[in-house]
């Protein structure tokens, strides 16, 4: 079970675009309909683009645009997110949150003797873990905090087990 994320950013976008569309045409044909001053005059708009050439830097750099915006909403579209749920071993349909997963493994790095605050991520292939500690001597502390990661790691079970690397941060020092 590999759940991606939704892709709401830009859908959210896309419908904003076509709603603002959709609303100003429809703004305008009533206006038209009812005999009042249109905001967006037809013959206005279809004057100026009569006008436009194919060859003009303007016509070039909106249509550049245009396509550059569609590639980035087909690229958001086609390339795949980081997996909101995380599989584990017990089968197809068993899975942890991203969220839960961090926070599991956080705890079990701060509960590490000398540990005074952890920070985790979750990265592809690796989980990174930078615990503070007030201690002065930090021999150990990292192989400390690796084992009682990677312990918690058996405990959950994840289909693919990844590395741990810890780094540890001295608030004093030694001198």
């Amino acid at each position: 079970m590999k759940r991606r994320p939704r892709r709401t950013v830009p859908a959210v976008l896309v419908a904003l675009l076509v709603l603002a569309g959709s609303v100003l045409a429809a703004a305008v044909a009533v206006q038209t309909i009812i005999g009042e001053k249109p905001w967006i005059s037809y013959d206005a708009v279809a004057s100026a683009l009569h006008g436009t050439r194919w060859s003009d830097p303007l016509t070039a750099i909106v249509g550049g645009g245009v396509a550059l915006i569609g590639l980035l909403l087909l690229m958001s579209a086609i390339v795949p997110g980081r997996p909101t749920v995380l599989p584990l071993d017990g089968g197809p349909d068993t899975g942890a949150s991203r969220r839960s997963y961090r926070s599991t493994l956080r705890v079990a790095a701060s509960t590490v003797d000398g540990v005074s605050a952890a920070k985790l991520k979750l990265k592809r292939r690796a989980i990174v873990s930078v615990v503070t500690t007030g201690r002065t001597n930090t021999a150990g502390l990292a192989d400390a905090v690796r084992a009682a990661i990677e312990h918690r790691l058996s405990q959950i079970g994840p289909a693919t087990v990844p590395a741990v690397r810890v780094r540890v941060k001295a608030t004093r020092s030694a001198s």
